[in-house]
C-alpha cells in the first residue's frame, strides 16, 4: 500500500497532466526522475483541443532559469481549425544540484472563424490584427532531483580530447601553430585558458570556435581551440589533463594530451643588423591627389544610385498583395510560420519545412529571406 502511494506521488512530481474539459488538454513530463549536475534529460509537452467549437491558438514556453539550461530539439503543430494540435520536446540541463523547479508559461487564445476570415481579409492598405480572448493557464512545476557531480570533475559526458601540431622544431620567436579539440555528446565545457597558466613560453590564442549537433541523445558537441606558441629558447608543453564523468553509465574517466618537447633554433644576431646605412633621398608623391579624386567620382555615383534606387522602391511599395503585407509585418520566424499555415499550407509547404527547420532544428536560415520566398509562393 505505501508504496503504491509512494509511486502515485513520484509521478505528480515528475509529471504534470491535466485536463481542462471545456476545451483542451496538455501532458507535460521529464523522462527522468534523478539525474547529475549538467547531466542531459527529455522533458516532452503535448497540447490537443478537445472542444471543436471555438477556434484555439496555444502560446507554450519553458520559464527562463539561472537552475537550468533549455534547448528545444523539435517541435510539430496541427493549427487545423478547432482541432489544434502542437508538440515540443527539450533538452533540460540542471546546472545546480539539490532540489530545482521546471516553470512554465502557458496562453489558450480563443478566435471563431467569422474573426479568423476577417484576419485574411482587406486590401493592400488594411492590415488587420487577428482578434483573439487570451486566457493564462496556470500549470504547475516540475520538480527535479539533481545529485552534485564527483569531485574535481571538469568534463560532463562522453567527450574525446586530440591535439593537432604544426611542428615541433621553430626558430626564436617564430609562432608554432596549435590546435585542440574537444569534442562529443554531453554538457560543453569552456575552459578559459585550456593551457596551464604557469610556462616559460608565449601562448597566443583566440576564441573557441563550437559546433554542436542537437539530437534526441543530447547535443554533439566539437570545440576547436586555435592556439600559437612562441619562445625565445627549446621549451616543453606540459601534458594537458582533465577528468571527466559520464553520468549515463556511471563512469569515470580522465582526458589527456601528453607533453610535448619543441626544439627553438637560436637566430644569429649578426642579420639582425642593416648593413645599408643611407636611406634613399627624399621623394614627394602626389599620384595620391589623383586617386582620391576618382574615389570622391565614384563615392557620388553610388550615392545618386542609392537615392534613385529609393525612390523606385518607394513607387513599388503601393502595389504589395494584402498577404505580402502581413508577412512583412512579420516579427519572427514563430509568427510567419502561424501566418502561412493559417493562410495556405499546401502553397507555402517548402517555406514552412524551412521555418520549422530554423526555429526547432537550428537551421542557419534569414527571417528576410524565408519572407521574400514566401512572396514569391503567394
Amino acid at each position: 500500500m505505501n508504496k503504491s502511494l509512494g509511486n502515485v506521488l513520484l509521478f505528480f512530481l515528475f509529471s504534470v497532466s491535466l485536463l481542462h474539459t471545456e476545451s483542451f488538454v496538455y501532458d507535460i513530463h521529464l523522462n527522468k526522475q534523478e539525474v547529475y549536475d549538467k547531466e542531459s534529460l527529455l522533458l516532452s509537452v503535448d497540447i490537443n483541443q478537445t472542444d471543436s467549437n471555438p477556434v484555439l491558438l496555444f502560446q507554450f514556453a519553458i520559464k527562463q532559469s539561472k537552475e537550468y539550461l533549455i534547448t528545444q530539439i523539435d517541435a510539430s503543430h496541427d493549427y487545423t481549425p478547432h482541432h489544434t494540435k502542437e508538440h515540443y520536446l527539450y533538452l533540460i540541463n540542471p546546472l545546480k544540484s539539490g532540489e530545482i523547479h521546471i516553470g512554465f508559461d502557458l496562453t489558450k487564445r480563443v478566435t471563431n472563424d467569422a474573426k479568423l476570415s476577417y484576419f485574411f481579409s482587406g486590401d493592400r492598405d488594411d492590415f488587420k490584427k487577428l482578434e483573439t480572448t487570451d486566457h493564462k493557464i496556470t500549470v504547475p512545476s516540475l520538480a527535479l532531483k539533481v545529485k552534485p557531480l564527483p569531485k574535481d570533475i571538469s568534463v560532463v559526458g562522453d567527450f574525446k580530447l586530440s591535439s593537432e601540431i604544426g611542428a615541433q622544431t621553430a626558430e626564436a620567436y617564430a609562432p608554432i601553430p596549435l590546435k585542440i579539440t574537444l569534442e562529443g555528446r554531453g554538457y560543453p565545457p569552456l575552459f578559459k585558458e585550456i593551457i596551464p597558466q604557469k610556462h616559460n613560453f608565449t601562448v597566443f590564442s583566440q576564441k573557441p570556435m563550437i559546433q554542436k549537433r542537437v539530437t534526441r541523445e543530447g547535443i554533439y558537441y566539437k570545440i576547436l581551440y586555435t592556439l600559437a606558441l612562441s619562445s625565445e629558447k627549446s621549451f616543453e608543453l606540459p601534458d594537458i589533463t582533465f577528468k571527466a564523468f559520464n553520468p549515463k553509465t556511471n563512469r569515470h574517466y580522465v582526458l589527456n594530451l601528453p607533453k610535448q618537447h619543441f626544439e627553438i633554433i637560436p637566430v644569429n644576431k649578426s642579420t639582425l643588423v642593416d648593413s645599408i646605412d643611407n636611406p634613399k633621398a627624399l621623394h614627394f608623391d602626389f599620384s595620391w591627389v589623383t586617386t582620391l579624386f576618382s574615389y570622391l567620382i565614384v563615392f557620388i555615383a553610388g550615392y545618386l544610385t542609392a537615392i534613385s534606387f529609393k525612390l523606385t522602391r518607394r513607387k513599388k511599395v503601393k502595389n504589395i498583395d494584402p498577404l505580402h503585407k502581413k508577412i512583412q509585418s512579420c516579427k519572427d520566424e514563430k509568427a510567419l510560420l502561424q501566418l502561412l499555415m493559417a493562410a495556405d499550407c499546401k502553397k507555402f509547404v517548402s517555406v514552412i519545412e524551412k521555418l520549422e527547420n530554423s526555429l526547432y532544428k537550428k537551421g542557419k536560415l534569414q527571417l528576410k529571406a524565408l519572407k521574400k520566398e514566401a512572396e514569391e509562393c503567394s
